[in-house]
């Protein structure tokens, strides 16, 4: 296995959990301007509208896999740096 390999392997499980809480603060934010409230709608809240559950959904979904795309990709790009080979 590659040195790059191997030593992207804690950065990308770093990079995950970072990645989620990056995403998820930033989706809160963007609900809260796209619909005022605090709180977004779970798929089983029986109070919200099927509109507003997919639109949640999608927002969410755009907003992890750009920021998740983003982060990898910043992770790959610092271990060519320090190793000099890309760790895929």
């Amino acid at each position: 296995m590659r040195a790059s390999k191997i030593a992207y392997k804690p950065v990308g499980l770093a990079l995950g959990t970072l990645s989620g809480l990056i995403a998820g603060a930033v989706f809160n934010q963007a609900w809260k301007v796209i619909e005022g409230e605090d709180d977004a709608p779970d798929a089983t809240d029986e109070d919200r509208t099927w509109k507003q559950i997919l639109l949640a959904a999608a927002i969410q979904g755009a907003i992890f896999a750009v920021v998740k795309a983003s982060v990898d990709r910043s992770g790959a790009l610092a271990i060519r740096r320090m190793t000099g080979t890309w760790p895929g």
